[in-house]
């Protein structure tokens, strides 16, 4: 999409901190980092989301993950990750480009884990819910 900002850095229009990249993928820095190294990864192809990503570029992308992961862990040293993806506008998605966030983790960072990123418990109990997923009628 030539109006999609993350496809404009993929086709080098537009530049980024370009760290990484490989034939399926392109990673570069946040503009708006909320740690040293906080990378985004990205499909070269347009996706809005995980659901949109095509079961063949699944492997690809996550493998991008990965070795970008491991860069950061060589090079900056953190004591851990916090790795995921904003879907949608609800969760905080910006650009409507999939976008796989890796954000390194230090000390005293003032960061919290996954949990913290919400705080809705279900009223309906685990199974409810199992059968509800599982497509099932109570």
């Amino acid at each position: 999409m030539k109006d999609c900002l993350f496809c404009r850095i993929a086709a080098k229009e537009l530049s980024a901190a370009v760290f990484y990249e490989d034939e399926a993928t392109v990673a570069f820095l946040d503009i708006h980092p909320r740690s040293p190294g906080h990378a985004m990864i990205i499909p070269k192809k347009h996706y809005e989301n995980i659901i949109d990503l095509p079961e063949a570029e699944v492997g690809p992308l996550f493998v991008a993950v990965k070795k970008v992961t491991e860069l950061l862990q060589k090079t900056l040293r953190p004591r851990g990750f916090t790795i995921g993806i904003n879907h949608g506008k609800v969760s905080g998605q910006e650009i409507d480009h999939l976008h796989v966030h890796v954000i390194p983790r230090y000390d005293r960072d003032g960061g919290g884990s996954i949990h913290s990123v919400v705080n809705n418990p279900p009223q309906e109990s685990l199974e409810e819910i199992r059968s509800k997923i599982l497509g099932k009628q109570n």
